[in-house]
């Protein structure tokens, strides 16, 4: 069974992909994104990936069970896809070249711009999970990509506060959170020309990074290519920064935050609302995690164990040490 199913106390749409539970257990010693498995090229950089059990489709089954009153269901319309960072098993993204994470950028934007050519499409979100603190099963570095036909819950939330302080004060709501946070500079973790990243004020995650573009860019089709280059910086230096908090791969959920596609209640959303990257990163400690428990997943009412302006210290410190261990190794 694969079908939305409507969830009317929340207004939003339950994905159901009974279809995922037939994921095999891969053996070891066998990669099926690794050149020589058959299920991708010989001779790859970055790759584009159908996933092989999609919570979405563009062929998608009829809803199966009837529904009535306050139920709802619908297609499972849609498209899901693998995007593969590189073709050795144990890469990650601090240890590529920029060289190499601009092309992984560039291949997110030609993405992007491909999916949204498709008007049953209304979101296109890009992610990464990176370890099994996430649930993730599969090492080989990789992200995905879920091109939604509705626009997701959270991303609303963020869509229509960004448009009640535009309409209230005529700026961007996260332009003017770029604003309070270099003003009052701790929080900043790192800088370039292009983006900063920053533990925002209210993060709910004792390391939750955002990375925010200076310039007011609506998504990542719209930055140019000195832009691009700068977000593999960032992306190569924050990663590499998580690793050397506690000198070991650092889980996280990476999120892709921009504009909606073929939406007319969001037509105008480029005016208002901003290009960013908001990380989960589940470790408080080397070996302790901020569990999401019933406050956050049952009432929505986040609490962060630790105040953002201490972990941020931390984190810089880690930030540093990356980077100076990059520079050594070129020099």
């Amino acid at each position: 069974m694969a079908e939305l199913r409507w969830n009317p106390l929340l207004s939003t749409w339950t994905m159901v992909a009974s279809n995922r539970q037939a994921r095999p257990h891969l053996p070891k010693e066998w990669c099926p994104f690794c050149p020589g498995s058959g299920k991708v090229p010989d001779n790859y950089e970055v790759y584009k990936y159908d996933n092989d059990f999609p919570a979405l489709s563009l062929t998608p089954e009829e809803p199966e069970l009837p529904v009535s009153g306050p139920y709802q269901a619908a297609q499972n319309y849609g498209k899901c896809e693998v995007i593969l960072y590189s073709p050795e098993h144990h890469a990650t993204l601090p240890n590529l070249s920029v060289d190499h994470i601009e092309k992984l950028v560039n291949l997110l934007a030609d993405r992007y711009v491909e999916l949204a050519k498709d008007p049953k499409i209304k979101y296109i979100f890009q992610f990464e999970n990176r370890g099994e603190e996430v649930g993730v099963t599969m090492p080989h570095p990789h992200g995905q990509i879920y091109a939604y036909p509705f626009v997701p819950q959270k991303i609303q939330v963020e869509l229509n506060s960004c448009r009640e302080h535009y309409q209230g004060n005529g700026r961007c709501l996260i332009c003017d959170m770029n604003k309070e946070e270099t003003d009052y500079k701790q929080r900043i973790i790192a800088e370039n020309n292009s983006f900063l990243a920053y533990l925002p004020f209210f993060t709910d995650y004792p390391y939750g990074v955002f990375i925010v573009s200076k310039q007011h860019k609506g998504n990542i089709t719209q930055l140019d290519r000195a832009e691009k280059r700068d977000l593999a910086e960032m992306l190569k230096n924050i990663t590499g920064a998580f690793d050397a908090l506690f000198d070991k791969l650092f889980p996280y959920m990476m999120c892709i935050h921009q504009t909606p596609v073929n939406s007319a209640e969001y037509a105008d959303a480029v005016g208002y609302y901003h290009f960013h990257i908001e990380f989960y990163p589940p470790l408080r400690e080397a070996n302790k995690i901020k569990f999401y428990a019933s406050s956050e997943m049952g009432a929505w009412a986040a609490c962060n164990p630790m105040a953002v302006e201490e972990t941020a210290v931390t984190l810089k410190k880690a930030y540093m040490r990356f980077v100076r261990a990059k520079e050594e190794l070129h020099d």
